[in-house]
């Protein structure tokens, strides 16, 4: 009885450790964000006139998401586009970012080194350098000079067609050379999660390693029955970052439209009405993926 109640006292510490840790974050919502939101999701359900001294907004009831789905030509497309895009930009940055996390845990020369290089995308991932590396001539100019000097072809393009002519290349096969000419996006949107992985992959004692070899374990039986159950909790973390991370790109087409309704046409009803409800499916994404991955989480204490 005294041994439970020793737990249950360590995880209220725990409990209130974590509160007290988030507390800026829930403040600062609570602050600056409802009010925005709250504002927002009327706007959508209104007309909204831009003068001098202000704007006014008209109640005009469901008419903005009526527009979004049944008069706007682009928008139901490009939404099924970006979500489509998501899910498999989502499960290449996962695979690539799992794996370098257990290329980097293991003890080799330069380690060090290697473990700076890919958390470069941290880095890189800040506005300054997305700015600089997307306007910077030099860079263009290298690029098209690769272009010229390769006459446009690619090591992918040459397989694709391969495979094409061959009568194998499917649908699929174009998702996977997609992803590997975009392997410099999905590295540089995998710092985070690799530095995840990282830590979870270094809480795992290595007693547990040196029983299941004792046992006869392989390496290959060692990863699906001890690494990856002892991070499973991390996958989930992370999926649910690189969903919310996509969402926000500089390059996602939903974004840029919103983005011109509001600040180039001037519309803020009909734009806030595509926020809400790009915002509503991303939400629902990430609810129904995290409770089918939620079931499969191992947790420990």
């Amino acid at each position: 009885m005294k041994k439970q109640s020793k737990v249950s006292g360590l995880q209220k510490r725990k409990a209130i450790a974590g509160y007290l840790f988030i507390l800026p974050f829930i403040l600062g919502f609570l602050t600056f964000m409802v009010k925005p939101l709250i504002q927002s999701l009327y706007m959508s359900f209104c007309q909204v006139d831009v003068s001098a001294g202000g704007f006014t907004m008209k109640f005009n009831g469901l008419a903005n998401y009526i527009r979004a789905f049944r008069v706007d030509p682009d928008f139901v497309r490009l939404l099924t586009e970006e979500i489509s895009r998501m899910f498999y930009n989502s499960l290449a940055i996962m695979v690539f970012s799992f794996f370098v996390a257990l290329i980097l845990n293991q003890k080799f020369k330069g380690r060090a080194l290697v473990r700076a290089v890919f958390f470069l995308p941290v880095i890189l991932s800040s506005g300054v350098i997305i700015g600089v590396e997307t306007d910077n001539a030099l860079l263009s100019s290298v690029q098209a000079a690769i272009e010229n000097n390769n006459n446009g072809a690619s090591i992918t393009d040459a397989i694709q067609s391969i495979l094409t002519v061959s009568g194998v290349g499917t649908r699929a096969f174009e998702k996977v050379f997609e992803i590997v000419d975009g392997i410099y996006d999905v590295a540089i949107a995998s710092g985070i999660q690799i530095i995840i992985f990282l830590s979870g992959l270094q809480t795992i004692s290595s007693n547990m390693y040196e029983a299941a070899k004792i046992e006869g374990c392989t390496a290959w039986e060692s990863l699906w029955k001890i690494t990856f159950p002892m991070i499973s909790s991390l996958l989930l973390v992370n999926w649910i970052y690189t969903i919310i991370d996509f969402c926000m790109r500089t390059d996602n087409e939903v974004m840029k439209k919103i983005q011109e309704q509001m600040i180039v046409q001037i519309n803020y009803g009909f734009a806030s009405a595509m926020s809400w409800v790009y915002f509503i499916i991303v939400i629902a994404i990430i609810g129904v993926t995290s409770l089918i991955i939620s079931k499969g989480v191992y947790y420990y204490d």
